[in-house]
């Protein structure tokens, strides 16, 4: 698809939680917000920072209560249910703590799953599938189910998955969160590798050395974004950039 300059834009949005009677809770207040297309930006707060409900209105799990926010120039603000479902299995891409593998369901079936939801002919992208099991490192475990996987090949599972259709955003939540350090190395690798292929990248994060290898860090506190912290030059150990899925 063609990639716009402008993939997040966040305008005034505010979020608010009605808890019965006159209780309310403001998750973000006025939150301003734009990513441009190749981007790496993290996010970090502590709990109740509001970090949790910018992750799911940017991933389309959630609505502002008020304010614009378009993906990819797209107003999804007040999108009714299936339209807005439809646009976040096509523009998003999602890349779990816990993985969220279907226990029944092979490597090569797992990869497939967005395209069942958008209601693809999988037949159709079989050779696509194949390429991206290859690139994280799992062509010879294409039948295996995620019980019979370690936690690292579960998350390149995931990884692979988040691909398939091709998203104008990878939205990654704690991805290292389950793995040990060199597994959770080799999966921010691997991110930092899709974002040097031109990949926008948004990751949330409790970990300062995580946030490290973004471009941008967004410190959130009391539902705003406290401030923002330019990484001149990102820690990654990439190495070369990983083939275009």
């Amino acid at each position: 698809m063609a990639v716009p300059e402008i993939i997040i834009q966040f305008e005034k949005i505010e979020k608010r939680y009605d808890l019965g009677g006159e209780a309310e809770v403001r998750a973000l207040r006025g939150v301003d917000l734009t990513v441009h297309a190749a981007s790496y930006v993290a996010i970090m707060g502590p709990s109740g920072s509001g970090k949790s409900t910018m992750l799911n209105l940017i991933g389309c799990l959630d609505r502002p209560t008020a304010g614009r926010y378009r993906l990819g120039g797209t107003d999804v603000s007040r999108m009714p249910d299936d339209d807005l479902s439809e646009a976040r299995g096509r523009m998003i891409g999602f890349i779990f703590q816990s993985y969220n593998l279907i226990a029944q369901l092979t490597v090569i079936e797992n990869i497939q799953v967005p395209l069942i939801y958008q209601g693809r002919d999988v037949r159709a992208y079989q050779d696509h599938c194949l390429r991206l099991a290859e690139m994280v490192g799992l062509g010879d475990r294409l039948h295996h189910r995620p019980n019979q996987l370690s936690g690292g090949q579960q998350q390149r599972v995931a990884v692979a998955r988040s691909l398939v259709n091709d998203p104008l955003l990878i939205l990654a939540d704690e991805p290292t969160g389950n793995l040990d350090s060199r597994t959770g190395r080799e999966v921010l690798d691997m991110i930092d590798r899709l974002n040097a292929t031109g990949k926008t990248i948004v990751l949330v994060t409790h970990d300062p050395k995580v946030a490290e290898r973004a471009h941008r860090v967004l410190h959130m506190k009391d539902g705003q974004i406290e401030r923002e912290v330019i990484n001149r030059t990102p820690a990654t150990s990439a190495g070369p950039p990983a083939p275009t899925p």
